[in-house]
């Protein structure tokens, strides 16, 4: 099967085309998006010159992945709705996967429980922890908690391994005892959404191209602030 993949869940993102395969799905190329071009305007172009790039049919494309969240409230609108708009407009199969599992699917093997976290704004932070490799398990989704971050690093445990983009500022602020997946790993991508999109679609799972929304966890500032 032909997979494409968005990730729009941060500063950066990332679109990917993969080969669905027996045991997993094989990269055949990502596109980084920089900060400007994380926007509907360039998304979409981003895509057309991927397909074109990898010499697909736009119409062979039969699964469209992308991140769901945590993550930019901006961000995954962009995302979530162009990955509809192009599974409605090719007839393909759509699912949404939650940017802390493909941050997980990312990471080498562990010997250890897995810490990922995305940055929540405000001192807080998205987190989930996995005691089991997400990339062998068909899951999509997880329990997703927003942590205060001295909440979260007094929850780390010796043996604990740890991911994720705030650990940019938090590395020197962990306890002794855990251990920093190197940050090579740290950024969520969309090779990553693609591959657990695939596992979860070998496994039976499937979301529905209308009814599929972002995951945001939390309602927006203003949100917050209306009476």
């Amino acid at each position: 099967m032909k997979i494409i993949a968005i990730e729009t869940t941060g500063r950066h993102g990332s679109a990917a085309a993969l080969h669905g395969e027996s045991r997993a799905a094989r990269l055949v190329r990502q596109t980084v998006l920089g900060g400007s071009q994380r926007t509907a305007q360039a998304l979409a172009p981003a895509l057309r010159d991927l397909v074109a790039d990898v010499g697909w049919p736009p119409r062979s494309i039969d699964l469209v992945a992308v991140a769901v969240g945590p993550g930019s409230f901006t961000g995954l609108r962009i995302g979530v709705t162009t990955a509809k708009t192009l599974a409605y407009a090719l007839g393909a199969n759509v699912m949404g996967v939650n940017s802390l599992v493909a941050l997980a699917a990312q990471s080498p093997p562990s010997t250890g429980p897995l810490w990922t976290i995305l940055d929540a704004q405000r001192q807080e932070l998205f987190a989930a922890k996995f005691d089991a490799d997400p990339r062998e398990s068909g899951v999509v989704n997880c329990e997703t908690a927003i942590l205060r971050q001295d909440e979260w690093l007094a929850r780390l445990k010796p043996g604990d391994w740890v991911m994720g983009p705030p650990l940019r500022r938090l590395a020197q602020r962990l306890p002794h005892g855990a251990v920093l997946v190197p940050e090579t790993f740290w950024q969520p991508t969309a090779a990553a959404v693609g591959h657990v999109a695939w596992q979860a679609f070998q496994a039976g799972h499937r979301d529905d191209v209308w009814m599929l929304t972002p995951s945001y966890y939390r309602p927006s500032y203003a949100e917050e602030k209306r009476p």
